[in-house]
């Protein structure tokens, strides 16, 4: 097999190729050059493959007095999340931007990537909604949700006893 035989190439009305019926590779190669073709006829979408998949990481943690919710949103500010809540669930959304662009005399180079994300988290009835508080440092969310007074009522330790 010649190294040529694998590079793409477009045949134009006039030229056509000329199939070898004794060469068992031949079906092979006309594949390997359709998938060649597809892929470089499919670089006008090339934007969508700087698309970026981003899923923060999520802790939840109960104590005795709340549930911490805990998000690494890495690169990110405040601006760039959104935390909303409804009767059973919390959703924490945003867009992930970057830019990178580098200029050394003839050299230049310039990126792009973006990518959305979309987590809902469900959450357990006894709540306070109305005093919950989220802070945002250093790329990690902190959402505290308080539980409602009758979920932090002390609870009675009783002691089993070996019966005999």
């Amino acid at each position: 097999m010649i190294i040529r035989d694998l590079i793409p190439k477009k045949f134009s009305k006039k030229e056509v190729p000329v199939r070898r019926v004794d060469d068992p590779f031949r079906s092979f190669i006309d594949e390997v050059h359709d998938m060649f073709d597809r892929f470089f006829s499919d670089l006008a979408v090339a934007p969508s493959l700087l698309r970026t998949e981003f899923t923060p990481r999520i802790d939840f943690v109960e104590n005795d007095k709340e549930y911490v919710l805990k998000a690494e949103l890495p690169g990110l500010s405040e601006k760039d999340i959104d935390v909303s809540m409804d009767e059973d669930s919390i959703t924490i959304s945003g867009e992930k931007r970057e830019e990178k662009e580098e200029q050394r005399g003839d050299y230049y180079y310039a990126e792009r990537s973006f990518g959305s994300f979309r987590r809902v988290i469900p959450l357990p009835a006894d709540i306070d909604k109305d005093n919950v508080k989220a802070t945002f440092k250093n790329g990690l969310l902190t959402v505290h949700l308080p539980k409602s007074r009758e979920a932090q009522k002390e609870v009675k330790k009783i002691t089993v006893e070996t019966e005999k």
